[in-house]
């Protein structure tokens, strides 16, 4: 009795179980991420509709192509994002790499082959100096930054007030340059060194130990110390890699501009964070993908040439159109934080 009592009893306890287990398939994690897509295709097919030369594979292509800095700052930024801090001196400190690119170039006559390995070492050493305050003292990363922001726009200034043009010949060749790829279509070298950058960034954010350290302090940094993971040194990496990767967009925006100027990348920093956070990357952090980045990125650029191709409208709507795209992913990150428990 008891034995034929148990099945039917045991049957009845797994069936709700199993009945949730079809509905348990999408992870409400996904949905800022899947909106994001959806809303690019959405986008691009309208544009198809509306205009004539929209769907090409060149109009696509020069999403990269005029992008590529952003690409690179907002990688960075997705780290930083991820493990629940934030960075807002990525602008400032592109704006000091274009500015000591030129100044040592032009002025000093320095080769492009010292010069670049230079800045990428400063600004990784600048971003390793604001991790090591915010870890070593438990410094609000938002104060720090802040103060990186502050510092690193006011050394361009102590270079130069004015803008430094570069003629260099490695700087208008590379910013010239480009790499067919089938019929009309064409790719720069900035946006070959994005796309490297985020395939590098895929690869280190879920196939690592410290991608996987990030998620984790972004998810409860009180439980990734319990687990014994290196919290510290995950900390200060997050916003070395940001400062390096800050300093590349800078080298990728000297060849996109020729000048140093301290005016440069001014409010890129919002960019930034604006195309993680459209992306899928929750600001709480430890949930978020680098793929969705960079569709974050590709959603600013597909509403600008939509605004560009109408022709009628102000360059202003772009910003107005990203307000509400922000607003309303920031209204669905809160609904989702609020029925979805944070990983521990």
């Amino acid at each position: 009795m008891n034995t034929a009592l148990a099945k039917p009893l045991d049957a009845a306890a797994a069936s709700p179980q199993e009945a949730a287990l079809p509905r348990a398939r999408f992870n409400a994690k996904y949905l800022p991420l899947a909106a994001t897509i959806s809303l690019f295709v959405a986008m691009a097919t309208m544009g198809s509709v509306l205009y004539n030369g929209f769907f090409s594979a060149q109009v696509f292509l020069n999403l990269l192509i005029d992008n590529a800095f952003l690409i690179v700052v907002a990688v960075g930024m997705t780290f930083v994002i991820l493990s629940g801090g934030i960075d807002l001196s990525v602008g400032s400190v592109v704006a000091l790499t274009t500015m000591v690119s030129a100044a040592l170039v032009e002025h000093h006559g320095w080769s492009p082959a010292v010069v670049i390995p230079l800045v990428l070492l400063m600004g990784t050493a600048f971003g390793a100096l604001m991790g090591f305050l915010i870890e070593r003292f438990r410094l609000q990363p938002f104060i720090v930054t802040l103060a990186g922001m502050f510092l690193a726009r006011g050394l361009c200034y102590l270079i130069s007030i004015d803008s430094i043009s570069i003629t260099n010949e490695f700087y208008s060749e590379v910013s010239q340059l480009r790499i067919p790829l089938w019929e009309d279509a064409s790719l720069s070298i900035s946006a070959l060194i994005a796309t490297g950058v985020l395939l590098a960034a895929v690869f280190i954010a879920h196939c690592t130990p410290f991608g996987r350290a990030v998620y984790a302090i972004g998810g409860s940094e009180q439980s990734a110390l319990l687990m014994g993971l290196p919290v510290r040194a995950t900390l200060v990496g997050v916003y070395t890699l940001s400062g390096f990767c800050s300093a590349l967009a800078g080298v990728i925006f000297t060849f996109y501009m020729l000048s140093g100027y301290g005016l440069h990348a001014t409010g890129l920093e919002l960019d930034a964070i604006a195309a993680v956070v459209i992306g899928g990357t929750l600001l709480t952090g430890g949930v978020g993908y680098v793929a969705g980045t960079l569709f974050g990125v590709l959603m600013l650029g597909i509403i600008q040439t939509l605004i560009s191709f109408d022709g009628s409208l102000s360059s202003w709507w772009t910003r107005i159109v990203v307000g509400v795209l922000l607003f309303t992913f920031c209204l669905l990150q809160r609904l989702l934080t609020r029925r979805t428990p944070k990983p521990t």
